[in-house]
Parts: C-alpha cells; sequence; structure tokens
C-alpha cells in the first residue's frame, strides 16, 4: 500500500530554482544581507549533507540529485541548535564556503545573492526560487549568464568537495 503523507513529503521538498552570475551593482537594492558558512558532511552522487550557520542560526540540510537539467531537486531542510552545528562543523569534510547573501526582491521574486569568500572570492551567484519548472520572471539587468545545472557553481564543489556527480 502506498504511503501517501510520504508522497507528499517528498513533493512539499521539491526546490526548483535557476542560478546566475552577477555581472554589476545589486547591494543597493537589497532589502538585507547575513553572513553564512557551510560544510558538507557527505557528498555522493549528487547528494548532500550540508551543514549551515547563518548569522546566529543553524540547519542541516539534505539535497538529492538534481533534475530537469538542474532546475529541480528534493531539499530537506530542519533547524538545529548552533551547538550542533558547531559540533558537526568538526566532522565537515575539508574545505567549505564563507559567503555573504543578500536578499534582492526584483519583479515579484526575491533573488538570493551570494557574494563569496575566501577560495571562491570574487564570485557572486544569484538564484532565483520558482514555483514551477516554467514559471517566467523578470530579469534584473544586474542578472548574468545562467549557470543552472552548471556543477561547477553547485556550492559542493565550490567548497573544495569535487565529488559532484
Amino acid at each position: 500500500m502506498e504511503n501517501n503523507s510520504a508522497k507528499s513529503e517528498v513533493c512539499a521538498n521539491r526546490e526548483i530554482e535557476r542560478k546566475f552570475l552577477v555581472r554589476g551593482p545589486f547591494k543597493e537594492f537589497a532589502t538585507s544581507s547575513s553572513a553564512i558558512w557551510q560544510g558538507y558532511i557527505a557528498i555522493s552522487k549528487g547528494r548532500t549533507v550540508r551543514v549551515r550557520i547563518r548569522d546566529d542560526k543553524a540547519f542541516l540540510t539534505i539535497k538529492g540529485p538534481s533534475e530537469s537539467g538542474g532546475l529541480s531537486r528534493f531539499e530537506w531542510e530542519r533547524e538545529i541548535s548552533l551547538e550542533d552545528a558547531t559540533a558537526l562543523r568538526t566532522i565537515a569534510l575539508p574545505g567549505g564556503i564563507e559567503k555573504r547573501r543578500y536578499i534582492v526582491p526584483f519583479g515579484g521574486h526575491i533573488f538570493e545573492v551570494d557574494e563569496f569568500f575566501g577560495a571562491n572570492a570574487g564570485l557572486i551567484l544569484a538564484e532565483v526560487e520558482l514555483q514551477s519548472e516554467n514559471e517566467s520572471f523578470e530579469r534584473p539587468e544586474w542578472l548574468g549568464e545562467e549557470v543552472t545545472g552548471n556543477p561547477r557553481y553547485y556550492n559542493s564543489f565550490l567548497s573544495g568537495n569535487r565529488d559532484i556527480r
């Protein structure tokens, strides 16, 4: 017998987003920003387990393999204590990501723009979450080349952990 509650849970956890390089000034349009550190506990065939500390909050996230050319994937995320995140950080794979995330509303959508530091200094990526794979959205003029589905721009790759298949 099929478990309908589990099936709806998976559908509710579907992340649909497009990712772009940023080619112009955007910070003046941001409504907020936050400091982020994230590391990976496990990476295997497109599946990742990540711990993230964002300002004074922490999260554990599990992501499944990308589908639809990198446009969507399963994502499960829960807030955890800073103490637990700090403990998990000690077992994270080598590398990690430091970035500042800016929230930039535009044309009825929210763009999350990440400015990377450390080994990825100079890289700026923008993501927009969508309700469906076919949803249209306005492109701000600072939005550059689309890199959705390009594994070189996955955070797990940028963290120095190259097994992104």
